[in-house]
């Protein structure tokens, strides 16, 4: 049986996070020390995964730790900064060292291809579940946020969508293969960290699509003050999901499945082809799905009876 302590320092410390990194001090004292870049603005974010309500308890290890950092680093890239830092708090029914280290193979594994460094956390006993503090930078009014839509402006989307709920279909009709695409996009989420650097300077807001594209449209909406109209037969769908769900059923997953991590962003018509032409440069499509409009409201789809995801049920939307 192993100590918190023990599991910390065998298995979740990372190998080495130096001055390179930005961290003065990291995992092993009271508090991490860190060095932001000069003038640079810190963006923050944290998300709690709670086991059979965010992912299956019963998951491979490494993609649990991998899905814990993407859903976070998908808020960074939603706001075009760059991943600099996280912190971390596992909580966990038994002291399984061999689930530990595959965990942390897929939490480590996330962090090196986004140049995230783990610079401290915790390690609890309880139902299990992982909360993930992330620490980004952005120049100072180069931030996305979900305020900046104007009327006119063009709606898009990065990547293709319904993929998490197809894939969150697919497990609970048991699969269990990580090499089903739809599988893989719900496990295995890829936050846009890339993608919404390049969108720096052309997007004039940004949101990722984690409760789904009409809850999250409507979020950026209201903060925005503005309206929309979209075009569901453009809504560009997952690999396998229309096999998988029918059309109807696909069209839907799309529009309110969540769990995509796709960024939602809104560009002056102007500037759509050169935001597309910096994400063909990375192999990912962006997409018009509509326009914003000055009236508040979305048209060109039907109210959703879906829509989208609450923690509590009985909350207005």
């Amino acid at each position: 049986m192993h100590s918190e302590f023990d599991l910390i320092t065998r298995f979740l410390a990372p190998a080495s996070a130096g001055s390179e990194a930005g961290v003065e001090l990291g995992v092993g004292d009271d508090c991490a020390l860190l060095e932001p870049t000069p003038g640079e603005r810190l963006a923050v974010s944290v998300d709690t995964s709670v086991a059979d309500v965010h992912f299956p308890a019963s998951a491979p290890p490494h993609a649990i730790g991998h899905r814990a950092l993407a859903v976070s680093l998908s808020d960074l890239a939603a706001m075009g900064a760059r991943a600099r830092w996280c912190v971390m708090s596992l909580t966990l029914p038994e002291a399984d060292g061999d689930w530990v280290a595959d965990f942390a193979d897929g939490f480590h594994a996330l962090c090196r291809t986004t140049g995230v460094a783990l610079t401290g956390g915790d390690v609890s006993r309880g139902e299990l579940a992982v909360g993930v503090t992330v620490m980004g930078e952005v120049p100072p009014a180069m931030a996305l946020t979900r305020a900046g839509a104007r009327p006119g402006d063009c709606l898009a989307v990065t990547g293709f969508l319904g993929g998490g709920a197809g894939g969150l279909a697919r497990w609970r009709e048991g699969e269990r293969d990580l090499a089903t695409p739809l599988l893989r996009r719900y496990l295995l989420p890829q936050p846009r960290l890339v993608a919404g650097v390049a969108l720096r300077g052309l997007a004039s807001s940004a949101i990722d699509i984690s409760d789904g594209l009409q809850a999250d449209l409507g979020h950026l909406c209201q903060a925005s003050g503005v309206g929309v109209v979209l075009s569901p037969d453009a809504l560009p769908l997952a690999e396998g999901l229309v096999e998988a769900l029918g059309e109807p059923g696909a069209r839907q997953a799309a529009l309110c499945g969540g769990d995509d991590y796709e960024l939602l962003v809104t560009l002056p018509p102007a500037c759509l082809e050169e935001a597309q032409r910096r994400l063909a440069a990375q192999g990912l499509p962006l997409t018009e799905i509509g326009r914003i409009t000055a009236e508040p409201g979305m048209s060109g789809v039907e109210a959703s009876t879906s829509p989208g995801w609450r923690h509590f049920p009985g909350e207005a939307p």
